[in-house]
């Protein structure tokens, strides 16, 4: 059974910083496409960055510059660092695993509860 458990999120002002994590359980991520997907109240589901087999990586465009996603596989933990965070980037934050790379949002299969980001004027 894989268990995805996101962590870090909270309440902060805007033009702070956040690091979220990703650990897994059950599954060795290390070759795997893991994706930080978000959703505001109100908004679809959208994916904010990805990183998979071999360090490639996916931003969404309004997030260029500001988010950095990385890994440690030595600690099977994918963390998604936020900067400069502003009141949109608020909402629920989620981590998901696409086992076969697929490039594809139907590709993650594993999927985390989610934690709250929220950035106050």
């Amino acid at each position: 059974q894989v268990q995805v458990v996101e962590s870090g999120g909270g309440l902060v002002q805007a033009g702070d910083s956040l690091r979220l994590s990703c650990a897994a359980s059950g599954r060795t991520l290390r070759r795997d496409t893991i994706g930080w997907f978000r959703q505001a109240p109100g908004k679809e589901r959208e994916l904010v960055a990805s990183i998979w087999y071999g360090g490639a990586t996916f931003y969404a465009e309004s997030e260029k510059g500001r988010f950095t996603i990385s890994r440690d596989n030595a600690k099977n933990t994918v963390y998604l660092q936020m900067n400069s965070l502003k009141p949109e980037d608020t909402a629920v934050y989620s981590c998901a695993v696409d086992p076969q790379g697929s490039r594809t949002n139907s590709g993650y299969i594993y999927w985390g509860r989610g934690t709250q980001v929220t950035v106050s004027s």
